[in-house]
């Protein structure tokens, strides 16, 4: 009889997480799969066409069951914001009531909202099965950041919560070393847990360079960000060093391509035209998942940044790993794990967040490479993804816990 994983995502398909690949693998492995999740509305804030709450509440994808409980969408503001996760707790709460699912055990995969795991706890405990959480934002760290809540009292309470859920589950993974220490500092033990990094998925991968529509074919060097535009990026930083750039007046042109969309997008637009550089930029409108290779593919690098903060320097951004499996050479404002993996793996440049200086500069540098010096920085960058994130060996790892340790992970659950 098959094994029944129950995968608790606030987010799932047609969001771009990479839950969905994970899911629709385990599906191929012969594993039942059903997704309690919400109604896709990030990260736009509003529900996507199709969906609400009284249309397409229950779905497949790629043999994946998926639930969609009622949730508020997450809107562009702070206050919305906090809606959307309570929602979605309340749903999941009378979900886990009157559900008739019978898993074998739990996978939560935990983007902030940290939240939306409470219903995964309640249900592996209330049937007595191993849960398994997959930490990708720290909490309550992240809430300050999102939120702009500073209120101890509240960020205590948040504190609090975390500590219950890390409690009730059988094993924490993480995607980074770094939140691994943070999650033990909390007084959880040791062994309960593990780093499992991300993987990209399969089609991100080296493609040969061809004209399309959305970046002209020029004498441009083409640097692209692609992925969601909000405030924990410090996009701020690429007009500052677009205008340094303008002003040093550099013989080779330089365009910016920002594919995506997000709560910060507008903002992003308007401090473009505020420095008189958008000229430098081309903003695109979010594309399938399976369409960024392509645009990597027409590019000369790749873009990653996030804003300084102590917290993101323990963070391995999910772009990181795509950018690498597509084997580009990568410029990147950013610090701690990030900036760590750059250097080892001699995939491109990278400076401290904010700094738009040492950005500029790095910008310069790589623009005057040789097309054989880029060319070798793009394969230093799949080569260190297939060692490092290799997709099956991740996955045949997980098998560990959800096969050969089952007897041994439920004596051990609380």
């Amino acid at each position: 009889m098959k094994k029944h994983i129950l995968v608790i995502a606030q987010y799932f398909y047609p969001e771009q997480f990479r839950i969905n690949d994970i899911c629709a693998e385990w599906v191929e492995k012969g594993y039942k799969v059903t997704v309690i999740t919400g109604i896709p509305n990030y990260p736009q804030g509003k529900y996507y066409d199709g969906y609400g709450l009284f249309k397409r509440r229950k779905e497949t994808f790629k043999g994946v069951n998926v639930v969609r409980i009622p949730l508020i969408p997450r809107g562009n503001t702070s206050f919305m914001l906090v809606l959307n996760y309570l929602s979605f707790v309340v749903s999941g709460f009378f979900w886990n009531i009157f559900t008739k699912v019978k898993a074998d055990y739990v996978f939560i995969f935990e983007v902030s909202p940290m939240t939306q795991a409470l219903p995964g706890v309640w249900y592996a405990k209330k049937r007595q099965i191993p849960c398994y959480l997959y930490v990708q934002d720290l909490w309550p760290e992240n809430v300050e950041i999102i939120t702009g809540i500073k209120n101890k009292q509240i960020i205590g309470s948040i504190g609090k919560m975390v500590d219950y859920i890390y409690k009730r589950c059988t094993k924490i993974f993480t995607t980074s070393n770094s939140f691994v220490d943070s999650i033990i500092k909390r007084n959880v033990p040791k062994e309960k847990v593990e780093y499992w990094p991300q993987y990209a998925e399969e089609f991100y991968k080296p493609l040969e360079r061809k004209k399309i529509n959305e970046i002209p074919s020029d004498d441009t060097f083409n640097i692209t960000f692609a992925g969601n535009i909000g405030n924990a990026q410090g996009l701020e930083i690429l007009p500052k060093a677009a205008l340094l750039i303008k002003e040093k007046k550099v013989n080779a042109k330089v365009r910016f391509n920002i594919v995506g969309d997000g709560r910060y997008k507008e903002t992003l637009v308007s401090i473009v035209n505020s420095y008189k550089v958008s000229d430098m930029f081309n903003f695109i409108d979010k594309q399938p998942a399976n369409k960024v290779p392509e645009l990597l593919a027409s590019s000369d690098a790749a873009f990653l940044s996030l804003t300084s903060d102590p917290l993101f320097s323990m963070t391995i951004p999910a772009k990181l790993q795509s950018y690498m499996a597509c084997g580009v050479p990568i410029i990147a404002s950013a610090e701690g794990e990030t900036s760590h993996i750059i250097k080892e793996s001699r995939a491109g440049l990278f400076s401290p967040p904010g700094d738009a200086k040492a950005l500029s500069k790095n910008i310069i540098e790589i623009i005057y490479k040789s097309s054989e010096e880029l060319k070798q920085l793009g394969i230093n960058s799949r080569n260190y993804y297939e060692d490092n994130f290799n997709k099956e060996d991740l996955l045949n790892k997980m098998d560990l816990y959800f096969n050969n340790n089952l007897k041994s992970e439920e004596k051990k659950f609380v």
